[in-house]
């Protein structure tokens, strides 16, 4: 279940609620007790992680092909060297 976030319009009140993403807005603040929430829209609290698209599709320079380098080792293959030298 998610976290969401809400703020009065009323008196500025926020607050974090878990709720179901089928689960219907609240629209009641405590604080004040108006009927003025709104949901916010807000980072998500996680990040991926690992050798998936996350981590290799958004790197630049040579960080960028993270999998390719991986791959190339477990085929037993060494990565060829910058300046012509043989291994």
């Amino acid at each position: 279940m998610p976290i969401y976030e809400y703020e009065c319009k009323a008196c500025g009140h926020r607050l974090e609620k878990l709720q179901k993403v089928s689960a219907a807005p609240l629209t009641d603040c405590p604080a004040c007790e108006a009927d003025e929430l709104a949901r916010l829209v807000s980072a998500a609290g996680f990040r991926l992680a690992g050798g998936g698209w996350y981590e290799t599709d958004f790197k630049s320079g040579g960080k960028k092909n993270l999998a390719g380098d991986a791959a190339a080792a477990s085929d037993g293959k060494a990565p060829a060297k910058k300046d012509g030298a043989a291994a």
